[in-house]
């Protein structure tokens, strides 16, 4: 797909995405403000505090963010984000890939699509297991599952990113919490937001941090493409002045 398609219907895709994810999010900001409680912390979230139930992140934390877009952006420059140049790095990192025929349609019976999954457990858990070879186990670690053939560009810096964001400890890839998260975004999240405890519903509003950071990542490489490419054709068509 050219990048100006691409960038044009990525940029639809966004705001449809950040509508929907922004709803979301103040659903679950109203729910936080009626609890009592005024304090929770784990590796991302340190406290929350006054009648907003403002959410506040460490400095570790917000660094961590900060090293994940430098250093995907070093990897991607590194290798061009070339999808198979990706998956090899992701396993050289230990991370399991898994190339199998018909991938969409048998993620699909999960609720699955191609590309990161997160650690399953029960009964997602065992059938992970038995159609990546693994044996009869009912929990996985994270991998990847796509079919074998072309990789879509776009579609892989996606799923690298937020895998790259679950390897460097950041919040919101937990089994439970991406679970409730699937659940918010593609079930009746009224219902299930007015049953979530605090601790879920600051956990899963970073799990949609984590989506919308990877998401802001592609659309600014996106951008960045697109200018580069337009640099290229100005310089081919007047010998570069008044680039």
């Amino acid at each position: 797909m050219p990048v100006t398609v691409y960038t044009a219907v990525m940029g639809i895709f966004k705001d449809i995405k950040y509508y929907f994810l922004s709803k979301k999010e103040k659903q679950l900001q109203k729910k936080l403000q009626k609890t009592t409680k005024r304090s929770f912390s784990n590796n991302t979230t340190k406290q929350i505090f006054g009648q907003g139930a403002e959410v506040t992140l460490n400095s570790e934390t917000l660094k961590i963010i900060e090293d994940v877009k430098n250093s995907v952006a070093a990897i991607v420059k590194k290798t061009n984000c070339d999808p198979e140049a990706l998956l090899e790095y992701i396993k050289v990192s230990k991370t399991p890939v898994y190339k199998i025929n018909n991938a969409d349609k048998l993620l699909n019976l999960i609720k699955e699509e191609e590309g990161l999954i997160c650690e399953k457990e029960g009964l997602e858990g065992l059938y992970l297991s038995l159609i990546t070879g693994q044996g009869f186990k009912f929990k996985t670690e994270p991998m990847f599952i796509m079919r074998d053939g072309n990789i879509d560009k776009f579609y892989m810096l996606h799923n690298f990113y937020r895998w790259y964001s679950l390897k460097s400890g950041l919040s919101g890839f937990e089994y439970r919490i991406q679970k409730i998260f699937k659940k918010v975004i593609l079930g009746d999240a009224d219902n299930i937001i007015k049953i979530l405890s605090m601790e879920d519903i600051i956990s899963v509003k970073e799990a949609i941090e984590r989506d919308n950071e990877a998401t802001s990542f592609v659309l600014d490489y996106t951008k960045q493409l697109e200018g580069s490419k337009n640099v290229l054709d100005k310089i081919k068509n007047d010998g570069g002045a008044n680039i």
